[in-house]
């Protein structure tokens, strides 16, 4: 009967492992140190053991149907036999693309809550107002996940948003969300186009995980801290009183503001909250830069075209540049049914790991 036997090994290595961790916890001499460790790892390799228990009793199963095959001569038990090794044919496969899946490298920030910037990029007014439907469309995708969402700055613009800067908290939420990250072009008919023209325009989404203190370590001594009367739509004072807050990095220029809430000590701490994913992303975006020209050298360029997707209104049609993917139900998305997009770029990125894998 054929298996990935090099996926089983490898399997039955990391259960082997899982087993010899469990029984280290056993022992009284352990420290709390190394408890917590032993754990941890053991959270990671939970799930692929639970996976493999049923995966090797099939392929048991299916080893000593085929020898029964081979030797018995009873008719009931070679039907018998026969039927149990077509099901071990037919379930090893669906286990094996699970369990491959289950070793693929996790994103360390997938389960963390995230900071999302949106800005309007090409386009004018037209790009302003798609800020605000997209935010429309992520508001209710997240309604849908039962994620709450927190708008923590914004500024209005005449017929949309200058920026909004929003948080997402759930489970899995940078694990679905980061797939965002990009330009996103549209192409309709403006509200505020007499001619019936179809206009093209930018708007740009950037998603960042939040991160915890001890990731991002800053020097209080390199912060200006300002407080000021928070605003409301049009410039109308809401807050008598110096609620809102403005956190400044000065070595970077880096600079976050909360108004959203009507303490002041609440505004500070989120506002240091975006402060920290604001310089977390600029230190990624370094590093990254680094890898990147790095692999120019070696490699050559080889440039994507910068959207990652577009929202066509005249044709009703959605699509993800990435990817290739094109559906036609823009009005169903955007109602906040991104979940077929999102999908599919998982499964995208699920078998360019696998390819890497080569197990």
């Amino acid at each position: 009967m054929e298996y990935n036997k090099r996926l089983f090994s490898t399997l039955e290595s990391i259960v082997k492992k899982y087993d010899e961790l469990n029984n280290e916890l056993e022992n009284s001499s352990v420290s709390h140190q190394r408890i917590a460790e032993i754990n941890k790892e053991l959270k990671k390799t939970k799930e692929i053991k639970e996976a493999f228990l049923p995966f090797r009793m099939i392929i048991n199963d299916g080893l000593m149907a085929e020898k029964i095959l081979e030797t018995e001569k009873d008719k009931e038990m070679l039907e018998f036999a026969r039927t149990e090794l077509s099901e071990a044919k037919l379930k090893i496969k669906d286990y094996e693309d699970k369990l491959q899946i289950l070793l693929l490298p996790k994103d360390p920030h997938n389960n963390r809550n995230i900071i999302v910037e949106m800005r309007p990029a090409a386009g004018g007014d037209e790009s302003s107002i798609f800020v605000g439907d997209l935010f429309e469309t992520y508001s209710k995708f997240c309604e849908n996940q039962n994620w709450k969402l927190k708008i923590i700055e914004s500024e209005n613009s005449t017929f949309g948003f200058s920026y909004i800067y929003f948080s997402v908290k759930g489970n899995n939420v940078y694990e679905q969300l980061k797939y965002e990250s990009g330009v996103h072009r549209v192409q309709r008919i403006p509200a505020t186009e007499s001619k019936g023209r179809v206009h093209t325009s930018t708007i740009t989404v950037v998603v960042m995980p939040e991160i915890d203190d001890v990731e991002v370590k800053i020097n209080h001594e390199d912060l200006r801290i300002d407080t000021f009367r928070s605003s409301g739509k049009g410039g109308q004072a809401v807050n008598k009183v110096e609620s809102a807050v403005r956190i400044v990095h000065v070595p970077t220029g880096i600079e976050a503001v909360s108004q959203s809430e009507n303490s002041q000590l609440e505004n500070r701490a989120i506002a240091m909250e975006l402060l920290k994913t604001k310089l977390w992303k600029k230190a990624e975006d370094e590093r990254k830069n680094l890898i990147d020209s790095t692999r120019k050298e070696a490699v050559g360029t080889g440039e994507r075209s910068e959207k990652i997707r577009t929202y066509n209104y005249p044709q009703n049609r959605v699509t993800d540049h990435r990817i290739g993917l094109s559906l036609n139900k823009l009005d169903y998305i955007m109602t906040g049914h991104l979940e077929e997009i999102i999908d599919a770029l998982i499964r995208d990125e699920q078998i360019r790991l696998l390819e890497e894998l080569k197990i």
